[in-house]
């Protein structure tokens, strides 16, 4: 009886800890264990977006141990990026992630805390400010450099979706290391490829994590040999850099911005007011935080420029009126310049259209602090939250015909903008952790898309009927079309193109 009584009393009071508790968001039952480990494959934007249509805007799933929470729901998604932004400001990271960003080393998957807020500030005010002209001179060189190689192609069939890559890849290359050596280049972009795969590497571990010592997927090794990879190419630039110091009236690429933090030891954050004296970066922090820049502006806007492309020959109504908009604003006898991307209005909406129906990066991934409440619903601490931004772009109840390309919704009062206060619309996220990287990506974006419209017309080969183009995508870190767009160009400039 002694130690009955207390144990009944024990357990009526956690029934009734429990009873007031929200309940869990509604989803589908999981086994035993493994939960709902057995849909892994719906874990896309496309299958959330299918479950959410069965359960709801705040979904509940499990997996192994881990509890996931998917949003697709407007209201929700403000609840947890602008309500709750303290809560779940923290980024989830696999095992994968964890070592290759040298245990959180970089700005993306760091912590939310004071070294986060310090190392976003020099992205944001260093690597991609307006006013650091070497990343954005490298956009419109290389531009430029597209623009030759589609002219010496007139006629013949081109592959827009690999030149466009090659062309952001080029961009943030040149951005991070002031090189554009090739053979160089080729060499990181395969440790780029090798990371790729092992982020996106299925491991048992990540989800129950008793398994993590046994390694059942033998991916301790893969991952040991990719980032000594990278230590191996990266410490040779940074050697470089350190012993050919740029002067300080000087442009630097990224590696210089950020030796200017370089300190030895471990990392650290004083409460310093200036930039300069209140943080030093280790070289695995430079390191990793290369790694955003490469991953963050490679595939996401190349994928942009691609669906742009494809969206507008899809619809040659709008393509018309773009290349129309293009000859009475600038004319025919000149290039765009970069004073005429502002008065192009219709170019803009063709844009912005794109990005609601193609969102750089369709899933922002989140983790709570603490435990949470989002729209009446439990959501316990380091619970992974994916925000479907793609769903929430074709959603029917925010947008009038949402999944048809319409850019004239744009020229209307009153249309969601993608800023981030409109939560129906945040290509580039929204919040503490939105994109430090939006305004050199959305410069990469019009620039290249202007150029190739305003100096090309653009037929589809083989007599191909826009209605027949292939609008399926593939699901990663970005959403590329699944098959590369191949178009014909034809010049359109009455004058010399250089």
């Amino acid at each position: 009886m002694l130690f009955a009584i207390p144990l009944i009393l024990l357990l009526g009071l956690l029934s009734r800890i429990i009873r007031k508790r929200p309940p869990y968001p509604p989803g589908p039952k999981g086994l035993p264990i493994i939960g709902n480990m057995t849909m892994m494959d719906q874990l896309t934007h496309r299958g959330l977006a299918k479950l959410a249509n069965k359960y709801g805007g705040v979904l509940h799933l499990r997996m192994g141990f881990l509890h996931m929470v998917a949003i697709s729901d407007a209201e929700a998604a403000r609840q947890v990026l602008q309500v709750h932004d303290n809560i779940f400001s923290n980024r989830p990271a696999t095992i994968a992630i964890s070592y290759l960003t040298y245990d959180r080393a970089d700005m993306a998957f760091a912590h939310y805390g004071p070294f986060w807020r310090q190392m976003r500030k020099i992205c944001v005010m260093k690597l991609f400010s307006r006013k650091r002209a070497e990343s954005w001179q490298s956009v419109r060189e290389e531009v430029d450099s597209v623009v030759r190689t589609v002219a010496m192609n007139t006629g013949k069939e081109v592959n827009i979706g690999e030149l466009v890559f090659s062309l952001t890849k080029n961009i943030t290359y040149r951005a991070a290391f002031g090189s554009t050596s090739r053979e160089r280049q080729g060499e990181f972009i395969a440790i780029l490829q090798e990371f790729s795969k092992l982020f996106g590497a299925f491991n048992m571990a990540d989800f129950i994590p008793g398994l993590a010592w046994v390694d059942p997927q033998g991916l301790n090794d893969r991952l040991a040999m990719a980032r000594g990879s990278l230590d191996s190419f990266i410490d040779k630039i940074i050697d470089e850099h350190m012993n050919n110091k740029k002067q300080p009236d000087e442009e630097g690429d990224m590696v210089d911005e950020l030796l200017a933090f370089y300190g030895e030891g471990e990392s650290k954050v004083s409460e310093s007011d200036e930039l300069q004296n209140s943080i030093k970066l280790t070289k695995d922090n430079i390191k990793a935080i290369i790694m955003d820049v490469m991953f963050g502006g490679t595939e996401t806007v190349a994928s942009a420029i691609e669906w742009a492309m494809v969206e507008l020959m899809r619809s040659p109504e709008d393509l018309k009126r773009v290349q129309k908009e293009m000859a009475d604003v600038v004319g025919l006898d000149r290039r765009v310049e970069e004073s005429d991307i502002e008065k192009l209005m219709y170019l803009k909406c063709c844009l912005k259209e794109t990005l609601r129906l193609h969102p750089p990066i369709p899933l922002l991934l989140h983790e709570t602090a603490e435990d949470a409440v989002v729209s009446s619903y439990f959501v316990p601490k380091r619970s992974r939250v994916m925000i479907n931004v793609w769903a929430m772009g074709r959603d029917h109840n925010a947008w009038d015909n949402a999944n048809i390309f319409k850019p004239s919704r744009f020229l209307k009062e009153g249309v969601p903008d993608f800023k981030g206060s409109n939560f129906e619309f945040i290509p580039f996220g929204s919040g503490r952790r939105s994109c430090p990287g939006m305004q050199l990506g959305l410069y990469g974006l019009e620039l290249s898309v202007a150029y190739l419209l305003h100096c090309f017309s653009w037929e589809l080969p083989d007599g191909m009927k826009p209605s027949d183009m292939d609008m399926s995508d593939v699901f990663g870190l970005a959403a590329p079309r699944a098959s590369r767009l191949i178009a014909v160009p034809r010049k359109r400039l009455v004058c010399p193109l250089f």
